[in-house]
């Protein structure tokens, strides 16, 4: 291997590690904070659109606002009360996932305040692997379902029972994740219940 290619290799992994380092800070400088505050930030830090809605009128009103400016056509939602939505703003979608959908709108089992990821399961996006969604993802969520670490959500999950298929994704600027499309937008619309 080249001197310069060990450089650069060097260089990258102290960028991949000074990120790191950076939203594990930020984890730590929030620790005392309330959950959904945390969430927001390390949410947000990764790389997430985070919106905040008083109520799901406020929820529709930016769902058509997003629509509008990410100019989409064809929205993947296999959830009955997301379709709803979806009529309201007259969004064509499909109940499958097809190479014809540029986004995918769904809801999440819970938010993970410790590192701001959001789990998802079977019954969010199906048999699909994660991987597979659009580039663009739109969730909704309620405040209720923030927990602070993995291990809450996990046994919230072992209690309710016959979830499969469990995965997490965060915004495309997380480097904890495993190298993906750099390209995916992901929006969360958390509305107060």
């Amino acid at each position: 291997m080249s001197l310069f290619k060990k450089f650069v290799g060097k260089i990258m992994n102290q960028s991949e590690e000074t990120e790191n380092q950076s939203l594990e800070k930020l984890g730590d400088s929030l620790k005392n904070a309330d959950l959904d505050y945390k969430f927001a930030q390390l949410f947000t830090h990764s790389g997430g659109f985070f919106n905040y809605c008083a109520d799901e009128a406020e929820a529709l009103q930016i769902l058509n606002q997003i629509v509008k400016i990410e100019q989409l056509k064809s929205v993947f939602c296999c959830d009955r009360d997301l379709k709803n939505f979806l009529d309201v703003i007259k969004v064509p979608f499909t109940d499958n996932l097809e190479l014809a959908n540029d986004a995918a709108f769904i809801t999440c089992e819970y938010l993970i305040a410790y590192d701001g990821r959001i789990m998802l399961s079977h019954n969010n996006i199906k048999h699909f692997h994660s991987s597979r969604l659009p580039e663009k993802i739109i969730v909704m969520a309620n405040v209720s379902q923030i927990v602070s670490n993995l291990n809450e959500a996990m046994s919230k999950i072992k209690r309710n029972g016959n979830v499969k298929n469990l995965t997490s994704i965060s915004g495309n600027q997380n480097k904890l994740d495993a190298p993906t499309r750099n390209s995916t937008k992901l929006f969360l619309l958390l509305i107060e219940d």
